[in-house]
């Protein structure tokens, strides 16, 4: 029996050390792997200390004595991948983006069988996608954009049925994008390639970014020529058939004209407008700005008996370089239509220019209108828009703001993305950010019921100099919302129910929700999505609890060296701030404190690391965020 224990014993002694002797072989075909692509791409890999293990190598991640994770974005890498990555077989995550790679995938990639996650955007690798990679089913997120990879995308894409992700724009891919049917694809990118053909069904429902830069039809892009049915001379209009089109045609155009005439007639004749002789109106996108017929008897022109009984009244000791009737006279341009009302850039004949903004459907009298606009008036800071002055009559109330040239922080982030854009950086980001908690810190140190009540994006305003300046505070308290409720619950608190009470807490998520819509690039809106809004808090707890953070971020911010931890710090911020319950959030002013710290610290950073880029990936960075997720249910966009 003794003799028996003692065999088991060195048994168990035999295979724990066969297993730590396959271990540590397995590390070192690891290192082997490492080494060889140090040696083959150089670049700041060149700072490994060859002598440890290659576990506390830079960029190195390694689970049981084995590489399971290598992120080496930005490192300097240049020249051919080799082969040999192929040996790091229990790698889940590979990142070599942003660097200068050339030249094709290695073959043994297809080794890899347990990779989740290959990142290699941003280089200049060449060569078709290799068959061998339609056939790793462990991937859920590939990115090969902005390569000059070519040939064609194949229908075997279908094999991978765990892909979430899938980004191959800015390539040279050609022919027909296949009928992908992959159910958990939540993102998609083909722009900017040469295909050609129509956009597969399944994929109609995505924005037109995702394939715009091709010769694509159908939808969400142009119909394509030709799609209707029958063949041969059937399939043909006759000529009599063409002839009926074009007179019926000629016949609609020249009622529409007609109609149109009268109709600018009976305006010209009934209307008083707002600009006289000397003015101007600018036609603005009619979803978004034009006042409706039905509203011209309520422009911005004032009856001969208001004017003489009633002025402008401006706050402080300003000088009163303007009044009633030059605001009358002067030039005007329609700026939106905002949650309370329009806004007009007014161009006095001094060449000064303000902002009118035309409120709707004040819900207080003239005394408590007075007394709270007074409150408002009173309230000067640097990073608020600050009110001039304004005027009220039983059926005008006009408020009279300083103008801000380069518009609302909404246009800059969700303009026309195209060439000639300034992209906003880092640093502009999280300066707007700061200033914008300054100035609703300023608003909430006035007592507990001072509140916004209507923090959004296109109520940061920007000077020339890229400075927020926040504007319509206090505005939910006098007028009724004039706009389709999915503009602003986006950014509404979930426990609003009245959007004239609007809670200091209340405003910390609306604050929240504009500090993700500044990281991710992306417009909130209600969660009745359209096409270009999402529910921010929600998708972004999602994302975060994939465990793929770096995708958040507008693919701006990372064009720019720097910033990442402080990416993170601000999205950690964000999500605290849009907790489900008010007492979970933090007050502004504790908000305001920890930008501060985050933007100290990046501008000490700036100073002292050198422009080379670097980012940190996916897993790695979501690790720091788990703690700040609230556990809301995830939607996928």
């Amino acid at each position: 029996m003794h003799s028996i224990s003692i065999l088991i014993l060195v048994l168990v002694h035999s295979l724990s050390l066969s297993v730590f002797t396959t271990r540590a072989l397995d590390l070192e075909s690891d290192r082997a792997a490492l080494v060889s692509l140090r040696n083959a791409v150089g670049g700041r890999l060149r700072l490994w200390n060859i002598s440890a293990s290659p576990c506390l190598w830079n960029g190195v991640n390694c689970t049981q004595n084995r590489v399971t994770v290598l992120r080496l974005p930005g490192m300097g890498l240049v020249g051919q991948l080799p082969v040999g990555i192929g040996n790091l077989t229990q790698l889940i995550t590979l990142s070599l983006r942003f660097n200068a790679l050339s030249g094709p995938i290695p073959p043994d990639f297809a080794d890899l069988a347990l990779l989740r996650n290959l990142y290699l955007q941003n280089n200049s690798l060449t060569g078709e996608i290799p068959g061998f990679l339609y056939d790793m089913q462990s991937l859920v997120r590939l990115n090969l954009a902005h390569n000059n990879f070519s040939g064609e995308i194949s229908d075997r894409i279908n094999n991978l049925t765990r892909l979430g992700t899938l980004l191959l724009e800015r390539n040279n891919f050609s022919g027909r994008i296949p009928d992908i049917n992959i159910s958990s694809l939540t993102q998609f990118n083909v722009s900017f390639n040469r295909l050609n053909g129509s956009v597969p069904e399944r994929l109609s429902g995505l924005p037109t970014s995702a394939f715009e830069g091709n010769s694509l039809c159908g939808k969400p892009l142009e119909a394509c020529s030709g799609s209707g049915s029958g063949s041969g001379s059937g399939s043909k209009l006759s000529g009599a058939a063409i002839a009926g089109i074009v007179i019926g045609s000629f016949i609609v155009f020249v009622i529409v004209m007609v109609l149109l005439i009268v109709l600018c007639q009976k305006r010209k004749s009934n209307r008083k407008d707002f600009v006289p002789a000397k003015g101007r109106d600018v036609e603005i996108p009619r979803e978004k700005t034009v006042v409706e017929e039905s509203e011209s008897r309520s422009t911005m022109s004032v009856s001969a008996s208001a004017r003489s009984s009633k002025s402008l009244v401006f706050f402080g000791n300003v000088a009163k370089t303007f009044d009633l009737e030059d605001l009358l006279k002067a030039s005007a341009e329609v700026l939106g239509k905002g949650t309370f009302g329009t806004a007009y850039k007014a161009t006095l004949e001094m060449g000064m220019a303000v902002v009118v903004k035309r409120l709707k459907d004040v819900k207080v009298s003239e005394n408590e209108f007075r007394e709270r606009i007074d409150e408002i008036g009173r309230m000067v800071h640097v990073n608020l828009v600050t009110l001039r002055g304004y005027y009220y009559n039983r059926d005008e109330k006009l408020l009279v703001y300083d103008y801000m040239p380069l518009g609302s922080l909404s246009a800059l982030l969700h303009g026309q993305r195209g060439s000639n854009r300034t992209p906003l950086n880092w640093e502009t980001r999280s300066g707007i950010a700061l200033g914008a908690a300054r100035a609703i810190t300023f608003i909430h140190s006035h007592g507990s019921t001072f509140s916004h009540g209507n923090i959004k994006s296109s109520n940061i305003l920007l000077t020339i100099s890229y400075e927020a300046r926040v504007s319509d505070f206090g505005l939910a308290r006098l007028a009724l919302p004039t706009s389709t409720p999915n503009r602003i619950d986006g950014y509404r608190a979930p426990e609003i129910t009245d959007p004239s009470k609007v809670s200091q807490k209340a405003d910390v998520y609306s604050f929240g929700v504009l500090l993700l819509e500044l990281l991710t690039g992306k417009p909130p809106t209600h969660t009745l999505l359209n096409e270009e809004g999402v529910d921010l808090p929600r998708w972004v707890q999602s994302v975060v609890r994939e465990e793929w953070t770096s995708e958040v971020f507008d693919a701006e911010l990372l064009r720019y060296p720097n910033g990442e931890d402080e990416m993170v710090q601000l999205l950690q911020i964000a999500l605290e701030c849009t907790a489900q319950y008010p007492d979970k959030r933090p007050s502004i002013a504790e908000v305001t404190n920890k930008i501060e710290d985050l933007c100290s610290f990046s501008s000490q950073q700036m100073q002292e690391t050198s422009p080379e880029l670097f980012y940190e990936e996916d897993e790695g960075l979501s690790q720091q965020l788990h703690s700040a997720n609230s556990g809301a249910p995830a939607s996928s966009v």
